[in-house]
C-alpha cells in the first residue's frame, strides 16, 4: 500500500495594491472633461510596436489600431495651425496623404500661377484653393500646343508653338482666349477670393476688371498685359490700388495701345499708386502731368520700351514725391525734350535706374540728368551709347552718392575720372565689365578717392589687376570714419 503526497496548494496571488489616484483620472472620471477623454486615451497607450506573445487578443488590438488615423481626433483648425508651422519643404507633399489633408492644405495656399483655364471654369480653384491672394493667369490665358518642344518665353508670358513654321506676326494675339472667356473667369475667381491681393491677367477687357474691383476691396496689385484705353476704366474703380503693370505693345507677341486718355484715366481712378511700370505704352506730357498732379504718393516709376512723344520728360516735375525712375529697353529717352527753361526737376529723387538702353542723344540724355539733378544714385547697366562725352553730362548732378556702371564698354578712366571727382558726396562706386577702362590709367588724384570711398569694387575687364592689389589694404573701407553711415 502506497501513499502518494497530497499535491501542494498554490500560493495565492498577492492582493493588488490600491494605485493612488492621479489627475488624469480625475479628469477622465470628470463628467465636464469629456473632450479630454480621446487625447488622455492617446496619450497612455503604449507604443504601437509592442506586442504581447502570450496575448493574441493584444496582438489584434494593436493591429487593428496601427490602420486607424490619429489625426482624426484633431480638429481641422488645430491640424491647419500644425500644417501651417511646417517648412515650405515639408508641406508641398501634404496633399498626398488622404483627402482631407488635401483640403486642409489648399486652405494653406495663398499664391497660385494657373496654367490650365478650365481649373476656373469648372469651379474647382475656389473649392481647392479658397484663401487665396496671389493669383497669376498669365499662362493660362493663352492656348498652345501641348506636345511642343519650343517655349516661347518673353517676362512673364510663356508659350509653346507649333513646330512649323508661322508666319503669324502678333503670334499671342492668335493663341488668346478671347475676352468673353477671360472675363467670365474673372468674374468667377472675384466672387470666389474676395481677399485677393495680386492679380495677373492676359487679354481681359474693362467689364472683367470692374467685376475684380467690385468684388476684392482689398486688390493691391495688378498686372495687365495686352492693355489699351478702354480696359483703364475698369480699374478706376480699384480704390486701394497701389501698384501697377501696364504693358500695352510688344513686338512679336500683341499690339496694344495705351496713350494719354488711359493715363488720365487712371491717374484720376487710382490715387494711392506708390510703384508704377508702363511698358510700350504710348502718351506725351498731357498723361505724365495727369499721373504726377493725382498720384501724389506715387514714389517709383518704371518706363520700358516707352513710345513717348517728345517733350513727355517735362511731366516729370509733376510728380513731386517720386524718388525712384527706371528706364529699361529704351530706344529713345526723349527724342525732343524741348526748351531747358520747361524741364523742371523731381526734387525727391533718389535713384535713376538705366538698363539696355540707348543713349547715343546727347539733347536727351542732357534732359534726363536735368530732370534728375538730385539723384543720390545712378546704376547704368549695359546701355548702348554711353561714351565719354555722354557721360561728362552727369556731372551736373552734384548730389551723386553712389555711382554703379557694369557693361559700358565705349566709357574709358579719362571720361569717368573728371565726372567722379566732381562729385563731392561720392561714397560708393562700382565698375564692373566696362573694357575700356584700364588699371595703368588711374591717377593719383583718382587712387586718393578709391582710399576714401565706404565701398569700391573695381572689375572693369578680367585683367584688371587692382583689385587683386586691394584685396585686405582696406582700401574702399576707411570712409567709414569720415562718413557718416545712414
Amino acid at each position: 500500500m502506497s501513499f502518494q503526497p497530497s499535491p501542494k496548494k498554490a500560493n495565492p496571488s498577492p492582493k493588488p495594491k490600491r494605485r493612488a489616484s492621479s489627475w488624469s483620472d480625475f479628469w477622465v472620471k470628470n463628467t465636464h472633461a469629456k473632450p479630454l477623454n480621446p487625447v488622455i486615451f492617446t496619450m497612455q497607450l503604449p507604443p504601437l510596436s509592442s506586442k504581447d506573445p502570450d496575448n493574441p487578443k493584444a496582438q489584434t488590438f494593436f493591429s487593428n489600431f496601427s490602420k486607424i488615423d490619429r489625426t482624426l481626433l484633431l480638429p481641422d483648425e488645430v491640424l491647419l495651425n500644425i500644417l501651417a508651422r511646417l517648412p515650405d519643404s515639408q508641406r508641398l507633399s501634404n496633399f498626398l496623404v488622404c483627402k482631407r489633408w488635401l483640403n486642409i492644405q489648399g486652405r494653406l495656399v495663398r499664391s497660385l500661377k494657373v496654367l490650365d483655364w478650365g481649373f476656373i471654369e469648372s469651379g474647382r480653384l475656389i473649392v481647392r484653393f479658397p484663401n487665396l491672394t496671389h493669383v497669376d493667369l498669365s499662362r493660362s490665358c493663352v492656348v498652345s500646343p501641348r506636345n511642343s518642344g519650343i517655349l516661347l518665353h518673353h517676362g512673364s508670358i510663356s508659350m509653346h508653338l507649333n513646330t512649323g513654321f508661322s508666319p503669324i506676326y502678333r503670334i499671342l494675339e492668335e493663341n488668346l482666349l478671347s475676352v468673353e472667356v477671360i472675363d467670365r473667369g474673372l468674374k468667377m475667381l472675384a466672387n470666389g477670393c474676395p481677399n485677393l491681393c495680386k492679380l495677373v491677367v492676359v487679354g481681359a477687357s474693362e467689364y472683367g476688371l470692374l467685376s475684380v474691383a467690385e468684388e476684392c476691396l482689398t486688390l493691391q496689385e495688378l498686372e495687365l498685359h495686352k492693355c489699351n484705353d478702354n480696359i483703364l476704366r475698369g480699374i478706376a474703380g480699384c480704390r486701394n490700388l497701389q501698384i501697377l503693370k501696364l504693358v500695352g505693345s510688344v513686338d512679336g507677341f500683341y499690339a496694344s495701345w495705351v496713350t494719354d486718355i488711359g493715363l488720365t484715366i487712371l491717374a484720376q481712378g487710382c490715387r494711392r499708386l506708390v510703384r508704377l511700370d508702363l511698358s510700350g505704352c504710348e502718351g506725351s506730357f498731357d498723361g505724365i502731368k495727369a499721373i504726377g498732379q493725382c498720384c501724389q504718393m506715387l514714389e517709383e516709376l518704371t518706363l520700358c520700351d516707352h513710345r513717348m512723344d517728345g517733350g513727355w520728360l517735362a511731366g516729370l516735375s509733376y510728380c513731386e514725391n517720386l524718388k525712384t525712375l527706371r528706364f529699361q529697353s529704351c530706344r529713345t529717352i526723349d527724342s525732343s525734350p524741348g526748351p531747358d527753361e520747361f524741364l523742371g526737376l523731381c526734387p525727391a529723387l533718389e535713384r535713376l535706374h538705366l538698363q539696355k538702353c540707348h543713349l547715343r542723344d546727347k539733347n536727351s540724355v542732357r534732359a534726363m540728368f536735368m530732370v534728375c539733378h538730385a539723384v543720390r544714385d545712378i546704376v547704368v547697366q549695359d546701355c548702348w551709347g554711353l561714351e565719354n562725352d555722354i557721360f561728362s553730362l552727369a556731372s551736373s548732378c552734384r548730389r551723386v552718392k553712389c555711382l554703379s556702371l557694369e557693361g559700358c564698354s565705349l566709357l574709358t578712366t579719362e571720361g569717368l575720372e573728371p565726372v567722379i571727382l566732381s562729385w563731392k558726396e561720392l561714397q560708393s562706386l562700382r565698375v564692373i565689365s566696362c573694357k575700356s577702362i584700364k588699371d595703368n590709367e588711374v591717377s593719383p588724384a583718382l587712387s586718393t578717392l578709391f582710399s576714401v570711398l565706404k565701398e569700391l569694387k573695381w572689375r572693369p575687364d578680367t585683367k584688371s589687376l587692382l583689385a587683386a592689389s586691394l584685396a585686405g589694404s582696406g582700401m574702399g573701407r576707411r570712409g567709414g570714419k569720415f562718413f557718416k553711415r545712414t
